[in-house]
């Protein structure tokens, strides 16, 4: 068994997440994305359970801050890793893997149903 939360230290939702797992005596291991930095492979992979509009925050400041023609050109998953990649702090955080089962955001009850609490 293995959980992989991926985020960056500064984020509320990310301290939240990391908090509840804490609280509930959860072992996982925390991944800085900006400090260590994100493989093509990690972002693939989030993909094949995950859909891209799930992925990228159209919702935050990094995403408002690029071009209309950059954003437009988000029209497949191959464009979405090469953002993501490019882009670390457009990912809607945290990303949680647990065993193969990824979730985004954070919420109490969305926690208790991934660690059947």
């Amino acid at each position: 068994m293995k959980t992989t939360l991926y985020g960056i230290p500064n984020c509320d939702t990310v301290k939240k997440a990391r908090v509840w797992l804490a609280d509930q005596q959860q072992e996982f291991t925390f991944h800085d994305f900006k400090k260590q930095g994100l493989t093509r492979e990690i972002v693939a992979g989030w993909l094949k359970h995950l859909s891209r509009d799930v992925l990228v925050n159209k919702k935050g400041t990094t995403w408002r801050a690029l071009s209309d023609e950059r954003k437009a050109s988000i029209v497949d998953d191959e464009a979405a890793i090469a953002l993501m990649l490019e882009n670390p702090s457009v990912i809607k955080r945290p990303v949680l893997d647990k065993d193969g089962t990824f979730a985004v955001s954070f919420s109490d009850a969305q926690y208790k149903q991934i660690f059947n609490l």
